[in-house]
């Protein structure tokens, strides 16, 4: 990356990168041995907890909470090339800065809408990376990408809420230090307006009625690192009435102010992705020869690599020009920009980890690289957050209100 950014982000930047170099990347093999001898498969490598600390020790340690007062007070430009970098390292570069989700969007929500109770309770220990949480929104029975059909029920009884429901991708659930769910369900469900009958409650793990019943598999991955992506069903699970996140009816806005963020910051990842596939399909390209003349002597592969460098340089400007909106005007005005890059960038970044993958033959396939993990990592995103159409839908209306 050549972008010239302020003195402070480009003191970070040094300081990940060499800190991916001399402690993650090596980190990354043993982080596998131990995880295949661990008594619970779910747990966390002791690998990852010694990089945690030595994260911390630098200073590179919650930097995606732009709010000084709880995290590192950079802006979405200074991130960026933060982000960007831990991406090359998906499974344990944003863990090992306390940067992963959905722990992040978690501490935004809690940090934006909690009460100080709540702060003291579940942000403290999160931004210390002493426990881990989730997100529960997405529901098996219903098309969850439309939020108002969500069918958990929460319900007020005395001083109590009761949650009634089933969950499923629940990212986090399966690690044994997750202790916070953050619930949506409806409070109002005949409510007059569909986007204020949901609300958000927050369930400790060990209450009576939560059970984290399996997890679920994205094309055959468990991803063990980031605590897996569970099924939970809430039966009939009382919480205190002052567990409500924000107000009542205020979970709509609250996921949207949730998933602003963590569209930029999937985005900003994938660029890493990208570049570290990049970087591998020149490397095997110069390595192998086939018919007589290295890979990277095929017309083809050249014509790959080349493509390749020209849509992450496109996409790179994108995503800056989206985070440079929204400091300057705020998410909802950067709103067009957020959905083309989650457009855009899973979209082409799959593609780019793809060819990787051609290029790798078997070995792009198997576990010897990690080609085939980012690949189904960047096809999930093009689900997560919300599927491609929806955001094709809301971005071409507002395309054509122009015209209209």
């Amino acid at each position: 990356m050549d972008f010239a950014f302020d003195a402070r982000t480009e003191e970070l930047r040094g300081k990940l990168l060499a800190f991916m170099d001399e402690h993650v990347y090596p980190a990354e093999a043993v982080a596998e041995e131990q995880r295949a001898a661990l008594a619970d498969p779910w747990d966390t490598p002791p690998v990852v907890e010694e990089l945690k600390a030595e994260a911390r020790r630098q200073g590179l340690w919650n930097a995606f909470l732009p709010d000084a007062e709880y995290g590192a007070g950079l802006t979405n430009v200074q991130y960026a090339p933060l982000a960007e970098i831990t991406g090359r390292s998906p499974q344990l570069a944003p863990t090992a800065l306390n940067c992963a989700a959905p722990d992040t969007g978690n501490m935004e929500v809690l940090a934006q809408f909690g009460t100080e109770e709540q702060r003291d309770r579940w942000l403290r220990p999160l931004l210390a990376g002493e426990i881990r949480s989730a997100f529960a929104m997405t529901e098996p029975e219903v098309a969850s990408s439309d939020a108002t059909n969500i069918g958990t029920r929460i319900e007020r009884d005395g001083d109590d809420y009761v949650i009634t429901g089933r969950k499923w991708y629940i990212s986090g659930a399966m690690n044994p230090r997750c202790e916070i769910f953050i619930v949506m369900g409806k409070t109002d469900p005949e409510g007059a307006d569909p986007r204020r009958q949901q609300s958000m409650v927050l369930v400790p793990r060990d209450t009576p009625g939560v059970e984290v019943r399996r997890a679920m598999r994205v094309y055959g991955y468990e991803d063990h690192y980031h605590g897996g992506h569970a099924e939970v069903v809430f039966d009939g699970v009382r919480v205190p009435a002052a567990n409500i996140v924000g107000e009542e009816g205020g979970g709509f806005a609250i996921a949207q102010a949730r998933l602003g963020p963590g569209r930029i910051h999937h985005c900003m990842r994938l660029i890493g992705m990208a570049e570290r596939a990049i970087e591998l399909m020149c490397r095997r390209a110069v390595d192998r020869t086939a018919f007589g003349k290295p890979l990277a002597g095929q017309g083809v592969v050249q014509e790959w690599i080349a493509d390749s460098r020209v849509a992450v340089e496109q996409l790179r400007l994108l995503v800056l020009k989206t985070a440079w909106l929204m400091d300057t005007v705020g998410n909802r005005g950067a709103h067009t920009e957020i959905q083309a890059i989650k457009i855009a960038t899973p979209r082409t970044v799959a593609g780019i980890i793809d060819k990787a993958v051609q290029l790798h033959g078997a070995g792009g396939v198997g576990q010897d690289f990690p080609l085939a993990e980012l690949w189904a990592a960047a096809r999930t995103l093009r689900l997560a957050d919300g599927p491609d159409e929806v955001h094709q839908r809301s971005l071409a209306r507002r395309e054509l209100k122009k015209y209209r």
